[in-house]
């Protein structure tokens, strides 16, 4: 069951569902639009030869540079990078999020791939931005820019959401891939 704009702002008031900084005009119709934070992920000028290997930690931290408190935000022509919400959630542990990007930005050539908030997830959202544009894109920090459409659970989830990703603020980087 997908959650309606009465449901959300119900769970919200009761804090079941946990939004910081929350604003009343971000809940939508069937979810909640999220703001981008000031900060940006994204690789760092390897030369054309570096092989990332995902199942190496180092060679992952070698791969990004995360630059914060930089105002506007500029993704290059075919540039994919990571960027954050604003926002930070504490999901209840029988509702899970879908999140995609706001239609309006894949209409100016960017695209995030599916994301979804596991139930007892808690932290700010994590997002991979590709820019398919043959242009820049500006973004500004607290400009809207995803979506979050929340589903509930058939019943309470047994293990809540615990992993890697668990409690972060602001961008992190990938995990290794074992």
């Amino acid at each position: 069951m997908i959650l309606s704009d009465v449901d959300l702002n119900e769970a919200i008031k009761s804090k079941r569902l946990v939004i910081t900084p929350f604003s009343d005009d971000t809940v939508r119709e069937n979810g909640i639009d999220l703001r981008l934070a000031d900060e940006i992920a994204r690789h760092d000028g390897t030369d054309k030869d570096f092989v990332m290997d995902p199942a190496d930690e180092g060679s992952i931290n070698k791969c990004y540079k995360i630059e914060k408190g930089k105002g506007t935000l500029v993704l290059k022509a075919r540039e994919h990078v990571l960027l954050s919400t604003h926002e930070y959630m504490e999901m209840p542990d029988d509702l899970i999020g879908f999140v995609e990007l706001r239609s309006s930005w894949a209409r100016h050539g960017l695209s995030l791939p599916p994301t979804i908030i596991d139930a007892g997830f808690k932290g700010t959202i994590t997002l991979a931005v590709s820019n398919n544009a043959s242009y820049g894109i500006a973004l500004k920090p607290q400009q809207r820019f995803a979506h979050i459409v929340f589903a509930k659970t058939s019943s309470k989830v047994k293990k809540p959401y615990s992993g890697g990703y668990f409690e972060q603020r602001g961008i992190k980087i990938p995990k290794a891939v074992k």
